[in-house]
């Protein structure tokens, strides 16, 4: 077959563009990232020979081999692993076929040193190689393959692949280094580089230079060895290379169970989020081993998905070699790990929100979206997570505890009370509002998705119901409001509105389900809410989006202020000039709407009234 000249996909392009022209100041971590690659690739190679054991043609150490030569001025990084048949070279370096790609390059900010870091973040770390090399050669054969392929590029948009007859098993990545990259051909400065970010990988890592083979890593698993012989910067390289990370861990979970069922767990928590957090797969991305043998990177059923954020490892000493994907879904075993390693990881959570609560907000931005949703799904953990949970309030400057929140309830509040939107700092000057601040109640903003579901499903707090500030007005009666003996003489009295709600209810017909007097408003003239039980106008919102704007709009109550000096006014006009009361409704319903940062279905007309009102008025 004769060679074949491909183009970049273009996201891979944007990525090398990046790769190439960066500042970025540890170029070194190109090793590091493909050392990882051909750690994963051995590990692959050992699991398929579970169940295909003529993968292995008679058995192999597995290792990775760095040969630097200094007259081709090339270095090598090889190992005897799965390897790659030609599509599979195409599609892993030439392509990115993997779901959040677009969302990955919304986040690249053009930022060199902050953009390469995000690369390593996506998983792609191969391509860090062309920040040391000005040609890249993947020599790959894959297990049971009888031939093999060559891929190479100089990472301006195009590679060339071709047969390659000659090639063992596995895969070997052959860097031809740039100009003033010679450090990369020395065989101590590999040595220090291996022993900085890979010693922890768990097959050997060896150096063939001046015709001498030298293994210059520990090779054993890091996670067997004791807590108290692994030093920080060791931990943190191992999450490098098991996350494919760049960032350090914010945390580190790392522990041995023992007694009926044994396993060991290493578990980071990311200091930023990932690419993919948020993807409708809800992946996850810890490894299951059996007696230090990889299984699998996306282990269903070890942790639920709510702790997606885990990087990590989980090493079973129960498990059969041939564990399946039934298996991982139905076994005791892998029941009770799950257990334990969900208890573990909420216990060091909790550690940390005691004892670094400033700390712990930092994860919360990052993760507490994805921590909430198991507030849905884990009712048997439901308290724990409560208590690990921090939220926007209308009332404090950063995110509180529902602890901290129910020890400042006033008296006479029986509920404790929450207002859903698109952001926090919309909801903060929302009308809902307006009773809940008079009184002086403190109301919990929440702008996540997953808000909209969990709060029907906890109910409530420590016997504290949780209930919709945008349903709940009337408990505002049994508060008393901090000056409410000031105010008691001074309230002027309200003017008969039935006659005005009647006309609204009149002139907007079928676009809204009522119209009553609010208990909730204080300065706005009126605002759209749920009835009881209905689905709030929020999430009705986020259905629509998922639907692509289709759906019908249910009609809503418009509450109207009785104390308001423009409801007033129209109070005394009704009979006397009943069109300009329906003009007015029709410009309240729609500046209600818009407050809830609903579009309006008639913005000509929206316009027409208005421009007639401001003429009347100026």
């Amino acid at each position: 077959m004769a060679a074949e000249k491909r183009n970049f996909q273009a996201e891979v392009s944007k990525l090398l563009e990046i790769v190439v022209n960066s500042l970025y100041s540890n170029k070194e971590i190109f090793l590091r990232e493909l050392i990882s690659n051909a750690s994963d690739a051995c590990d692959r190679l050992r699991y398929a020979a579970l169940t295909e054991p003529h993968l292995l043609e008679g058995g192999r150490e597995f290792r990775v081999t760095l040969s630097p030569d200094k007259e081709a001025r090339t270095l090598t990084v090889a190992d005897n692993g799965i390897g790659m048949n030609r599509d599979e070279l195409i599609e892993n370096l030439g392509t990115i076929a993997r779901s959040g790609t677009a969302a990955f390059l919304a986040q690249l900010s053009g930022d060199a040193r902050k953009d390469v870091a995000l690369i390593g973040q996506f998983g792609v770390g191969f391509y860090s190689a062309f920040m040391v090399a000005e040609r890249v050669e993947v020599i790959a054969r894959k297990a049971g393959d009888a031939n093999g392929w060559r891929w190479s590029s100089d990472g301006k948009g195009e590679f060339v692949i071709d047969e390659e007859a000659d090639s063992a098993p596995g895969t070997r990545v052959i860097l031809h280094l740039r100009a003033g990259e010679d450090e990369y051909l020395d065989p101590i400065r590999l040595r220090g580089i291996v022993k900085t970010y890979s010693d922890h990988i768990a097959l050997p890592v060896v150096l063939v230079a001046d015709g001498k083979e030298e293994t210059i890593n520990a090779a054993s698993a890091l996670w067997t060895r004791p807590k108290s012989a692994i030093a920080p910067d060791q931990y943190k390289e191992f999450y490098h290379h098991v996350a494919h990370a760049f960032d350090d861990p914010w945390l580190t979970i790392h522990y041995q169970a023992e007694g009926a069922i044994e396993y060991t767990g290493l578990l980071f928590v990311p200091s930023s989020r990932p690419f993919d957090l948020f993807d409708p797969g809800r992946r996850q991305h810890v490894r299951l081993c059996v007696r230090r043998v990889f299984i699998t990177d996306a282990a269903e059923g070890i942790l639920p998905p709510y702790l997606r954020f885990l990087r990590g490892v989980v090493d079973s000493q129960d498990l059969p070699l041939n564990v399946s994907r039934e298996l991982l879904q139905t076994s005791p075993v892998i029941a009770k790990m799950r257990a334990g390693l969900v208890k573990r990881v909420l216990a060091d959570l909790k550690r940390k929100a005691d004892d670094a609560p400033e700390e712990y907000l930092r994860f919360w931005t990052n993760f507490g979206a994805v921590l909430k949703e198991g507030l849905y799904e884990d009712f048997e953990r439901r308290d724990e997570l409560l208590d690990l949970c921090r939220f926007d309030s209308s009332s404090q400057d950063k995110p509180v505890a529902l602890a901290d929140y129910v020890a400042r309830m006033k008296e006479g509040q029986a509920a404790i009370y929450y207002l859903t939107g698109d952001e926090g700092a919309a909801l903060k000057s929302s009308p809902q509002l307006e009773g809940f601040a008079a009184k002086g109640v403190e109301v919990l903003l929440l702008s996540d998705p997953i808000d909209e579901f969990w709060p029907a499903a906890v109910d409530a707090y420590k016997d504290k119901p949780i209930r919709s500030a945008a349903q709940s007005a009337g408990d505002l009666a049994a508060i008393q409001a901090p000056d409410a003996a000031a105010e008691s003489g001074e309230a002027e009295a309200a003017p008969d509105l039935a006659p005005l709600l009647a006309a609204f209810k009149t002139a907007l017909g079928e676009q809204v389900r009522e119209v009553r007097a609010s208990e909730r408003l204080t300065e706005s003239p009126v605002c759209l809410v749920a009835a009881d039980g209905e689905m709030s106008i929020h999430l009705e919102r986020l259905l629509r989006q998922h639907r692509g704007g289709a759906g019908e709009r249910t009609a809503r109550i418009l509450e109207v202020n009785p104390k308001h000096k423009l409801i007033r006014r129209l109070a005394g006009q009704v009979e006397g000039a009943p069109e300009r009361v329906a003009e007015a409704a029709h410009l309240l319903l729609d500046q209600a709407r818009l407050v809830e940062g609903e579009s309006l279905p008639d913005p000509i007309g929206f316009g027409r009234r208005l421009a007639a009102m401001l003429e009347r008025g100026v």
